[in-house]
């Protein structure tokens, strides 16, 4: 839900405040101004204001407390504000003559795809209209036997559907692609440059530590937390990122395999405890036990698969699911998620115990007390219940992983203000931090980062940071 005053006032005390727009109407042309307001009108609305903002206060404090997040409020969220500040200060430099040769190589790329789409369909047509689409898939080329439709009888086309079909017919791959490709031109390549502030020259996304239920931060104005990455093009909108002069150079430092390592230590699973202490490989070290050969006899396709399965398992990824993602068939993929909890029994287990205490309960909880409340979790309808289900797995990860790099946040911060340096905090993407790195000070920043980011929390798997640096954000990262 929204979080503004007037709608708090009204979800927990029952009272609805005077709208500004009771005052200066609304927003446009005709708005007024307040000053022409009368002083009376004036000081009763900022009294009111004042008043519920008290009221909602003595609430939440009492409401902090029965929900034991009093300390993390305290020792995290709100120091965490000035950190956020700081960093929505500084911006982040943008190199737009890359941004537009960019965008011309974009271009190139849909007009080359759209030839192809029309060669394959026989004809022409919007491709970006749902509409048509379903019919020269469904009607003309007759892809699927029984199409599914919307509720107006239109064929759905969205993603869901195409990933599922896109393994058998090039002309999904090519539509997929296509829209990837539109996407980043219209979002990203296109768009970040309006985005750069006329007095520093830079881009200043907005952190909001009240958007994500996990507790994640959430990048807004421009989005930077969400630049698609698993794609050479997605990946090159960060070479757009660069340092702030000569002087500077991007540093990216990366916690490697956060979530895992958190599902290890929550779950106590000795099998993958140890493979993180050993520093051993763990995909590779998953794939020898759940393919039952030597670790040096690991392939590359029997390696990717075990990937697949590690990230997927905290999502709740399923034999239809992995079929989709590898080139496992259905059945296959049934046989490698078993295996892997034959293999690794105490995860399956937690996964159950996390289940059953939000049933009781109707929340779960990360590292740090954080809370993520399942009012569905014991919903009549089953996908409705399922989707809490798998929240009720990937909530305690994510949001400890979370809590994690903003304490590591914190830390960095304060010893960054304490011994005065040049180097800046950019970013916080998911698992990484960016920095603008000053050249002198870098043989002393990079262990503290390191160090703080490492021991921002212990837990029974060590954590262990990637740090690289760059000309721009691509190269560091």
């Amino acid at each position: 839900m929204r979080h503004n005053m007037d709608m708090l006032a009204e979800t927990y005390l029952n009272y609805q405040p005077v709208s500004i727009t009771e005052l200066i109407g609304k927003k446009g042309k005709n708005q007024l101004s307040m000053r022409v307001v009368p002083i009376a009108d004036q000081t009763e609305y900022a009294v009111e204001d004042a008043d519920i903002t008290f009221q909602l206060k003595q609430l939440f404090t009492t409401e902090l407390e029965s929900g034991n997040v009093t300390k993390l409020f305290n020792d995290i969220e709100l120091p965490l504000v000035s950190v956020l500040t700081a960093m929505e200060i500084e911006g982040i430099n943008v190199n737009t003559d890359f941004l537009k040769e960019l965008s011309i190589a974009l271009s190139d790329d849909i007009n080359r795809l759209e030839k192809e789409i029309y060669e394959q369909a026989g004809e022409e047509f919007n491709i970006a209209s749902p509409k048509q689409l379903g019919i020269i898939l469904f009607e003309k080329l007759e892809l699927v036997k029984k199409p599914k439709k919307t509720k107006t009888g239109q064929y759905k086309t969205g993603e869901d559907i195409l990933s599922f079909l896109a393994k058998d017919h090039k002309i999904i791959r090519d539509i997929q692609e296509y829209r990837q490709y539109k996407k980043l031109q219209s979002t990203y390549v296109d768009a970040l440059p309006n985005e750069i502030n006329a007095k520093t020259g830079r881009i200043h996304t907005e952190y909001m530590q009240a958007v994500a239920a996990t507790g994640r931060l959430s990048s807004n104005n421009p989005n930077l937390q969400n630049i698609p990455i698993r794609t050479e093009r997605g990946r090159e909108v960060r070479k757009a990122f660069v340092p702030k002069d000569d002087n500077h150079v991007l540093l990216a430092a990366d916690y490697s395999q956060i979530e895992l390592r958190i599902i290890a230590a929550l779950s106590e699973e000795e099998n993958m405890i140890n493979a993180f202490k050993n520093g051993e490989d763990i995909h590779a070290s998953t794939a020898a036990k759940v393919f039952n050969v030597a670790l040096e006899n690991v392939t590359r396709e029997q390696r990717s698969n075990a990937k697949t399965v590690n990230f997927g398992i905290v999502y709740g990824v399923s034999a239809f699911g992995l079929s989709n993602q590898t080139n496992l068939s259905r059945s296959e993929a049934k046989e490698l998620i078993d295996t892997y909890y034959e293999t690794y029994p105490k995860l399956k287990a937690y996964m159950t115990s996390q289940v059953e205490f939000a049933r009781e309960h109707g929340y779960v909880e990360t590292v740090l007390n954080r809370r993520r409340y399942l009012k569905d979790i014991n919903s009549r309808n089953a996908m409705v219940r399922s989707g809490a289900e798998r929240n009720a797995v990937n909530a305690p990860i994510q949001g400890s992983a979370a809590d994690i790099i903003k304490l590591a946040m914190i830390n960095i911060h304060n010893r960054f203000e304490k011994e005065n340096f040049k180097s800046k905090m950019l970013l916080q993407v998911h698992d990484e931090l960016v920095f603008d790195a000053h050249k002198e000070e870098l043989e002393i920043i990079r262990p503290i980062i390191k160090h703080e980011m490492e021991n921002a929390f212990k837990m029974s798997v060590p954590l262990d940071v990637e740090i690289d640096l760059g000309e721009n954000w691509l190269e560091a990262h």
